[in-house]
């Protein structure tokens, strides 16, 4: 078969397959609304929008590479130890991040405190390593990596906002709530910066999301 053929033959990078695993953890397959996973996370770094923002770009950055990098691997790696191997890279990764994380943003490190270090066990991460990348290509995989990345990011964030905005009256550590409000009577609600608010508010989004979404109304 000629170099013309094979590329012919070859998938394109952004075909409507490999965008639809980019779409679809946004809704369909969510990790954290219909796969129920990273849920600890979601309830402990979700007081404030700063730290819930980064932890997202860390979630997605070692999901998407470590995918990479096991899909890379995937016919190397003998099935007895794939656990083993799929962990040291992950660890890897999430090392990384956590250094780059105090070196530059010290103050949301602190805050983020041993949750980054427990990206490793991540639900998410081992889920999509076993489930998706350990059984297709490193660019397909790739993708799906920051699709479940993001998926869980924009809940995290969802979750952050309402709850920095109505626990706090702040946005990004800022008061935003003008002063007025106060003085006629507002208050801050406090439940909502407890956990338990998290995860009733995680709840709430579930609920709306089943209720629009047909495809989910069995599941």
């Amino acid at each position: 078969m000629s170099d013309t053929s094979k590329t012919q033959e070859r998938e394109p990078m952004f075909s409507a397959k490999v965008l639809k695993l980019l779409k679809n953890p946004f809704n369909l397959e969510n990790p954290i609304t219909v796969q129920v996973l990273g849920i600890c996370s979601a309830l402990a770094v979700t007081v404030q929008l700063k730290p819930a923002l980064v932890m997202a770009l860390s979630v997605t950055i070692v999901t998407a590479f470590s995918n990479l990098i096991i899909s890379s691997l995937r016919n190397t790696i003998p099935s007895r130890i794939r656990i083993i191997v799929q962990l040291v890279v992950v660890a890897a990764l999430v090392i990384i991040v956590d250094q780059v994380l105090k070196a530059y943003v010290y103050d949301v490190s602190k805050k983020l405190s041993v949750f980054v270090g427990l990206i490793i066990t991540n639900c998410i991460l081992m889920g999509r390593l076993e489930a998706f990348a350990m059984g297709n290509k490193p660019w397909p995989s790739f993708v799906d990596g920051i699709g479940n990345g993001l998926g869980y990011g924009m809940i995290l964030v969802i979750v952050a906002f309402l709850r920095e905005l109505l626990g706090s009256g702040k946005f990004f550590g800022m008061n935003v709530i003008p002063k007025f409000f106060y003085e006629f009577g507002y208050v801050d609600n406090g439940l909502m910066i407890l956990p338990p608010m998290a995860l009733i508010t995680i709840g709430v989004i579930i609920w709306v999301q089943r209720s629009r979404t047909p495809e989910l109304q069995d599941k």
